[in-house]
């Protein structure tokens, strides 16, 4: 199917979706669909919730937020715990303005993004319908009509709460078009569009002298004074405001703690009253969910002026730190990169996790509990297991610094730099070193960072290359042993061997002479070495392995070289340490026999086809491991 094909199928799918009728249509709609009548914030959570929730470790994850916003679980889950859901409950929450706060590149904008762009989709699926008035430029709520006196009627009939008056536009309409019958009144469902100013609107303060409050709620349109005689006339003004054009859904009001004074003082009476004041009219009704976000400098200066109290207790702060996990912000990356020009750049794996972690180690604080290094925890908020510590642990640490992560380096500074050292080489391969030498060199240049920090981030990118070295010599380790692969299997069967033995406290036999033996304490030593396994603690992981090939039997399941990722890495470590010397001898041989050339070809063949690498990082990583092991 062409692709004008598919316009054409859209535009016919659009057609489907449109309704129209009278208001008596309408209350039949409600008699069967009663949540079509949901207010502005109880949509938004809907829509939230529509995409589905998965329980997680006592959290509740939103899918809704899923594939744009990485390692904010926990800001996302009280933002809707703690505004939308209640707000959508008629709590007094929703009589709130929205305002997240968090540090540059830190997913604001994103967010608010992605709730409006939700929106817009949502009022075209059946759950998230939304009903106007027919040519209203507020698209006004129909149940507006109802006389207050009959709206108490109302609700006992169709269990639907009414909230607001109709406006001095409809007003009119109603006598002049309909001839007060508010039964006959055309209404029509609507579909939310930031483009079309549709249920969607967005604020941006720019010079005070010179931006006008109609920007906000509208004016008068002078050129139809003549014809209807007087500026009171509701046919005479423009409701094209923001607050107009953002009615039954979402404003958005950027940087709103920069707006001059007389911009706020309209939010007073919308937020707490549910209405608003423009030209020369009553209050106006409004539904809508005002969204305004900042940085913490500006908000700490905003509630230090004493005139903006009464503002400042009629918003509901949100505080949109950065990710602090590796894994995410390395998914931050990712997605930053697919949407530019560099995806076609080969990145070498590891390369944006080291970075990854050199991000996350500027954000953290240092904790008070001696035992823990930045490093640690920055394992322990990845999810990783960190030896002596638990998930208890985790949480007490959260707990110590509720401002953490409020500071640091940003992902586009990341991005940056990895584009700069793409653009300036030409290169069509990076890999961690070469990333790790660009947010090196771009400290220099960062507008934000003092001396002192310039140098305790420098310490964090000599660790974040330590980190690195780690990973590469397992990769190539990981690499050789694939080579090796029966070798492994081998070894690892003979240490279950002596594992059974020692702790059924029986005897194995040779498999050639056939004579009983004590199990061979110094392999399995040699082995548990590997990952760090005391003396004192070599018990209890043979009796965990036992528990593990148990578990396993009942199950009907083979016990094999996968089925424990700890005894695993230890045969791995202890295969590779008895092949260390060929790497070295491999990699470092500038002329290298057709033995050892068959070696790295094999190898090269495996990181290629096994871990993601190309050959150019794949050579430029055997060469790094080469004069590592070589030191």
């Amino acid at each position: 199917m062409d692709i004008l094909q598919k316009v054409q199928n859209y535009r016919e799918e659009q057609e489907k979706l449109k309704w129209e009728g009278t208001l008596a249509d309408y209350l039949k709609l409600l008699k069967e669909r009663p949540y079509l009548a949901q207010s502005a914030h109880s949509r938004v959570y809907n829509m939230i919730k529509h995409k589905g929730v998965v329980e997680e470790d006592d959290r509740k994850i939103y899918k809704f937020f899923g594939d744009e916003l990485f390692g904010l679980e926990e800001p996302l889950e009280r933002l809707v715990e703690e505004y939308f859901h209640p707000a959508a409950k008629r709590l007094d929450v929703r009589k709130r303005i929205l305002l997240l706060m968090g540090p540059v590149s830190g997913g604001k904008s994103t967010l608010v993004t992605l709730l409006k762009r939700g929106l817009e989709k949502f009022t075209h699926t059946d759950e998230g319908a939304v009903y106007g008035i027919k040519g209203c430029p507020m698209h006004e709520d129909p149940l507006h009509l109802i006389p207050p006196n009959l709206r108490d009627e109302f609700e006992e009939e169709y269990g639907i709460k009414i909230e607001g008056n109709l406006s001095p536009l409809n007003m009119m309409r109603l006598e002049k078009e309909y001839n007060g019958k508010i039964e006959d009144v055309m209404v029509e469902r609507i579909f939310f569009s930031e483009d079309k100013r549709t249920g969607i609107g967005t604020f941006s303060p720019s010079d005070p002298k010179s931006q006008d409050i109609a920007d906000l709620t509208g004016s008068i349109d002078f050129s139809t004074i003549a014809e209807y005689g007087s500026e009171s006339d509701p046919r005479a003004y423009r409701f094209d405001g923001e607050l107009n054009k953002a009615n039954r859904g979402m404003m958005e009001f950027q940087e709103m703690l920069k707006c001059d004074e007389k911009f706020l003082w309209h939010l007073l009476s919308l937020t707490q009253e549910g209405n608003f004041k423009a030209g020369r009219f009553a209050l106006i009704s409004a539904d809508e969910l005002i969204v305004a976000h900042t940085n913490e400098s500006e908000y700490r200066s905003f509630i230090a002026n004493k005139k903006n109290e009464a503002l400042h207790s009629r918003m509901i702060v949100m505080p949109v730190p950065y990710n602090l996990k590796v894994s995410q912000e390395e998914r931050i990356y990712e997605k930053m990169i697919n949407e530019s020009d560099m995806k076609d750049v080969h990145i070498a794996p590891h390369a944006l996790k080291i970075a990854a972690m050199f991000t996350i180690l500027t954000r953290l604080k240092e904790s008070n509990r001696g035992n823990i290094t930045l490093l640690k925890k920055m394992y322990l908020y990845d999810g990783q297991d960190v030896e002596g510590f638990s998930d208890t642990d985790v949480r007490e640490l959260k707990k110590e610094f509720p401002d953490e992560g409020m500071s640091g380096i940003d992902p586009r500074y990341v991005i940056n730099r990895i584009s700069s050292t793409i653009i300036k080489k030409e290169m069509t391969s990076i890999n961690a070193l070469d990333v790790l030498r660009s947010l090196k060199d771009g400290l220099d240049d960062h507008p934000s960072i003092s001396k002192e920090q310039r140098e305790e981030y420098l310490n964090f990118i000599s660790v974040a290359r330590k980190e690195y070295d780690e990973l590469a010599k397992k990769e190539v380790q990981k690499a050789f042993v694939y080579s090796y692969e029966e070798s492994a299997k081998t070894l690892m069967d003979n240490y279950l061997d002596n594992v059974e033995a020692f702790c059924n406290k029986t005897k194995i036999h040779d498999p050639l002479t056939g004579e009983e033996m004590q199990p061979d304490e110094k392999l399995m030593r040699s082995i548990e070495e590997q990952i760090g396994i005391s003396e004192n603690a070599k018990k209890a992981f043979r009796e965990e392995i036992l528990i593990r090939i148990s578990a396993y039997a009942r199950k009907g399941k083979r016990f094999d070289y996968q089925s424990h990722e700890r005894l695993r890495e230890a045969i791995q470590k202890k295969l590779f340490a008895d092949l260390k010397d060929v790497v070295k001898i491999t990699t470092s041989t500038k002329t290298p026999d057709e033995q050892q050339l068959k070696k790295i070809n094999e190898v090269v063949a495996t990181l290629v086809d096994e871990y993601g690498y190309n050959t150019t990082s794949a050579n430029e990583l055997l060469r790094y491991v080469g004069s590592l092991l070589n030191r």
